[in-house]
């Protein structure tokens, strides 16, 4: 169909049934669809398409959009409809298939994605978010980039320590002192990237003042964690992929899983609680209580992790830094 749409000589009408819709985002175009409508909508995009896109939306009424985070090509529409006071939704991947498998949609194109998009989030109650400023953003896209940089030194040192040839060993020398540099060039704008901000500077001294969470583990939480502050508990456990759910059938009762979540964020929460574990003088009494009641120490540690972000969310929520018990 091209950039063409269907919608195209309709009427200029706010149907009231057109509340919602879904889109789905590639690097070169979005689909959108209208719940209830049955009409599509295929733009460009770019900022012509984003434009189009949201005049469209705005005529028929739309107040809420689903779309899954593709990268970055979702987030400029993101924000462009934020600013046009139209809610985005956005939906994990995998769930959003399991929705349309559910519902019979068995095969997967960009239009089937965007009506499966569209009707969940008019059957949902999912909420909006906001999209990310331009400092959190930024924040984003070096922490992502130290981290690739990070593994990549890893990969050169092992290829280092494997090889016997001493023009080999001289290159990746020579590469090693390369990345190094980079990292550290990286982490000097991470530092004044956060300092620069007064809320991230705020939640920094806050993060940073509790027992197991370093340098590293506060930007995650920063760049991945926007809404820490203002979570419930049970929220800030999930939104880490740290909540523990349920797998019971019948009478068997089986174990609980954590599942889902921030991956790369779950990752940095993990290696605190080690920390914490041995640092904190309350996580490390409830640790050693979850190992004597017969915990696996992986388990023990996810429990760790859980009550870190939670600790973290509530301190920041209430402005406050991290003090120790008197015993």
């Amino acid at each position: 169909m091209g950039s063409k749409s269907r919608m195209q000589g309709k009427a200029e009408t706010k149907p009231a049934t057109a509340l919602y819709a879904g889109i789905d985002v590639s690097k070169a175009r979005l689909d959108a669809q209208l719940h209830g409508m049955g009409e599509r909508l295929q733009v460009a995009n770019e900022a012509g398409g984003h434009a189009r896109l949201v005049e469209r939306l705005e005529t028929h009424g739309v107040v809420k959009v689903m779309m899954e985070p593709t990268s970055h090509y979702h987030r400029e529409i993101h924000r462009r409809l934020h600013e046009a006071g139209i809610g985005v939704v956005l939906i994990n991947p995998l769930r959003a298939r399991l929705f349309a498998q559910a519902h019979g949609k068995l095969a997967k194109t960009d239009a089937i994605d965007a009506a499966m998009l569209a009707r969940m989030a008019a059957q949902t109650e999912l909420k909006p978010v906001a999209p990310p400023s331009a400092q959190q953003q930024e924040l984003q896209e070096l922490t992502s980039a130290r981290r690739a940089a990070l593994a990549e030194r890893t990969a050169l040192n092992n290829r280092l320590g494997a090889t016997t040839v001493a023009f080999l060993k001289g290159e990746l020398t020579k590469r090693l002192r390369s990345i190094a540099g980079h990292i550290d060039r990286l982490q000097a704008r991470i530092d004044a990237l956060i300092k620069a901000d007064p809320e991230m500077s705020r939640k920094a001294r806050i993060l940073r003042s509790i027992p197991g969470i370093g340098p590293v583990t506060t930007q995650a939480l920063l760049a991945q964690l926007a809404e820490l502050g203002q979570l419930t508990a049970k929220q800030a456990a999930a939104l880490t992929g740290l909540a523990p759910y349920a797998r019971d059938s019948g009478t068997i009762q089986g174990k609980r899983h954590i599942h889902g979540g921030r991956a790369d964020l779950r990752s940095a929460l993990y290696m605190a609680a080690l920390t914490a574990s041995r640092k904190n003088p309350d996580l490390e009494l409830f640790y050693q209580n979850l190992i004597a009641r017969g915990k696996a120490a992986k388990l023990a540690l996810a429990a760790v992790a859980r009550k870190l972000v939670i600790l973290a969310n509530t301190l920041v929520s209430q402005n406050r830094s991290w003090e120790l018990k008197p015993a």
